[in-house]
């Protein structure tokens, strides 16, 4: 059945993307250049003040945009300052001035800058950059922002209605079947063998939080709706800086120990291994937990985008629907393996945590990474009082 619901659920969106970009591609004519097709693929991957599904030119030769706007919040030299993003009217080029509290603001390649006293038109220098407008603090309800309070809110409605039904003692029913398996390999396959039993439970929590965090959000970005919200460096970064807080402040002294002062190394050396572990644990772990989410979810998007390209590079030597039959096949067999990578990546993120905070909290002398004791893992019963 799990099967059968991925499969719908890939073709369904395949689909209507690929229904997105032929409309694109009758109505705006063909795509010649390089620079065409990146600023193409570019617009997908990236973050945007508006939520735009897609454009298209009605019989009067005027460009439509359907989507809907987002809040821009910033905080100017007059001090905070909201409006709707719809006041650019898509505009990314600095053309249209929005004049609000007695401010000046505009946009440049999905940026907010605010003008100049005095200013009443951008200037920019060789490089094309800004010489009489600077960047505000920008607190906008961003597209990434809207998909991150969207999941946030389906996985509170969806674990709290879960959690209700552990604390009532009742076999999970509806889609808390379909949860509890998850949560179940997730407690008995990431966070217990890698943390061990007897610190397991403080950090399964966590690691169930950012394990269907990350993993929805990987599915979201494969709808047609334009969401790459792990595909951008500052969510990742803020996950990772996450489990490096955890894992820091959860470290017991054997673990500093062996960090600051070798145990068993001589003791010339020790200065130069301490070195070393400082830099790993508080550079190139949060560094590889960030950039492996962030670079593996972009790479598919810009793939998957690519080979949609192919209907707009190949339509003056193909037919249109050669262009769109072998864009589709290629996309559609691509979009598959990220149905699995976006289930990967999320259990990688969720692992390596797991193996990060088992090593902080280790005790010394033991293995944590099996049962001490023994037990047995327990069945599906179990789990229902770590939700209480």
């Amino acid at each position: 059945m799990t099967k059968r619901l991925i499969l719908l659920f890939t073709i369904c969106f395949s689909l209507q993307s690929f229904g997105f970009s032929d409309k694109q591609m009758k109505q705006e004519g063909p795509v010649n250049g390089k620079e065409q097709v990146d600023a193409y693929i570019k617009h997908h991957i990236k973050d945007s003040h508006d939520f735009h599904l897609f454009s298209y030119t009605n019989d009067q030769g005027e460009r439509k945009h359907v989507g809907f706007p987002l809040p821009v919040i910033v905080w100017s030299s007059k001090g905070l300052v909201t409006f709707m993003s719809s006041a650019f009217h898509h505009d990314d080029d600095g053309k249209v001035i929005v004049e609000r509290n007695g401010a000046k603001f505009v946009k440049l390649h999905s940026k907010i800058y605010e003008l100049e006293d005095g200013a009443s038109s951008v200037s920019f220098d060789e490089e094309h950059h800004a010489t009489n407008a600077h960047k505000v603090l920008d607190f906008s309800i961003t597209k990434s922002v809207l998909g991150v309070l969207l999941v946030g809110l389906f996985m509170l409605l969806a674990f709290s209605s879960l959690a209700r039904q552990y604390g009532k003692k009742q076999v999970p029913t509806g889609f808390g079947r379909v949860l509890e398996p998850l949560v179940l390999y997730v407690r008995d396959e990431i966070a217990r063998p890698n943390i061990g039993e007897k610190h397991y439970r403080r950090f399964t929590g966590y690691l169930l939080t950012v394990f269907f965090f990350i993993w929805i959000l990987n599915l979201l970005g494969l709808t047609p709706f334009g969401f790459n919200v792990t595909g951008q460096l500052a969510v990742t970064a803020c996950l990772a800086i996450f489990t490096l807080f955890i894992y820091t402040f959860s470290g017991n002294k054997h673990y500093w120990q062996h960090m600051l002062w070798m145990p068993d190394a001589p003791w010339w050396i020790r200065p130069v291994l301490a070195v070393i572990e400082l830099a790993g644990a508080f550079i190139i772990k949060p560094f590889s937990l960030l950039v492996r989410l962030f670079a593996n979810i972009s790479a598919g998007h810009i793939v998957v985008m690519s080979l949609i390209a192919i209907m707009f590079t190949l339509k003056d030597s193909l037919t249109v629907g050669g262009a769109t039959a072998l864009s589709l096949v290629l996309s559609f067999f691509i979009t598959l393996i990220e149905v699995l990578v976006a289930f990967l990546q999320a259990y990688i993120f969720a692992m390596l945590s797991a193996l990060f905070i088992g090593m902080a909290v280790a005790d010394h002398g033991h293995d944590h990474g099996h049962d001490d004791h023994g037990k047995e893992i327990p069945d599906a019963e179990d789990v229902r009082a770590d939700f209480i």
